[in-house]
C-alpha cells in the first residue's frame, strides 16, 4: 500500500467515525443546542467522504445546502424559539427505547447484510473531472427535475416553518384548549435604552447648581 492509499483510507476512518459518533451525539444528548451542532458536523464529515470519491460538486453542494441553510436554519429555530416548558415523565420510556434500539440494530444488520452481499465492481468507475459539473446539471434539469424542485419546496416549508415558530405573538389562552398560557413568555415592554439613559441623567442635570 503506497502512502497516498494509506493516507486515503486514514482519511476514511477518521471522516467514517467522525459521521458515527456525532449521529450518536445527535440522537444521545439530551441538549437540543449540541444535537444541532453535532449535526453540523456530521454534515461536514459526509461532504469530506464525498471528496474522498472525486465527487467535488456533491461535497460543495452538501456544505452550502445541508450546513450553510438547513444547519443554520435549525440552530437559528431554537435560538429564536423562547419557549420553556417541563416535559412530563413519559410512560413506559424504557420499553420505547428498547423497541427503537431493536428497530435501528435490525437497519444496521441489514445494511451490513448489503455490504457483505452485494458483488461491488472495485474499482469504481474513473472520474471525468471538470465534466462531472456539467453532466450533474444536465441530469438535475432533465431526468431528476421533479425531485429537485420538490427538494427546494421541502426546503422553503422548513424556512417558512422556522419563521412561524420563532414569531413571538403569545395570546391569553391558548386557541384550541382555551387554557390560560404562560404570562411568562410575553415580552415586557421596556423603555428604549437611549431614552432610558436620557431619563436617568436629566434629575441629576436638575441638581447640579
Amino acid at each position: 500500500m503506497s502512502i497516498a492509499d494509506s493516507t486515503q483510507f486514514l482519511c476514511f476512518l477518521a471522516l467514517s467515525a467522525a459521521v458515527l459518533l456525532g449521529a450518536l451525539g445527535v440522537v444521545l444528548l439530551p441538549n437540543i443546542v449540541y444535537s444541532a451542532f453535532l449535526l453540523g458536523g456530521v454534515f461536514l464529515a459526509v461532504a469530506g467522504l464525498y471528496l474522498l470519491l472525486n465527487a467535488s460538486f456533491v461535497a460543495a453542494a452538501q456544505m452550502m445546502i445541508y450546513v450553510g441553510a438547513v444547519n443554520v436554519l435549525i440552530l437559528f429555530a431554537i435560538m429564536l424559539v423562547n419557549k420553556k416548558e417541563t416535559l412530563a415523565a413519559i410512560p413506559g420510556l424504557g420499553v420505547r427505547r428498547i423497541l427503537s434500539g431493536a428497530v435501528c440494530a435490525g437497519l444496521l444488520g441489514l445494511l451490513l447484510r448489503v455490504d457483505f452481499t452485494t458483488p461491488w465492481a472495485l474499482p469504481g468507475p474513473v472520474s471525468i473531472g471538470e465534466g462531472a459539473t456539467i453532466r450533474i446539471g444536465e441530469h438535475l434539469f432533465s431526468d431528476y427535475l421533479l425531485p429537485f424542485e420538490l427538494a427546494s419546496v421541502l426546503l422553503l416549508m422548513a424556512m417558512i416553518g422556522a419563521i412561524v415558530l420563532a414569531r413571538r405573538d403569545v395570546f391569553s389562552s391558548d386557541v384550541i384548549t382555551g387554557e390560560g398560557v404562560d404570562q411568562g413568555l410575553i415580552e415586557k415592554a421596556r423603555t428604549p435604552l437611549l431614552l432610558e439613559k436620557n431619563l436617568q441623567i436629566q434629575p441629576v442635570l436638575e441638581k447640579t447648581p
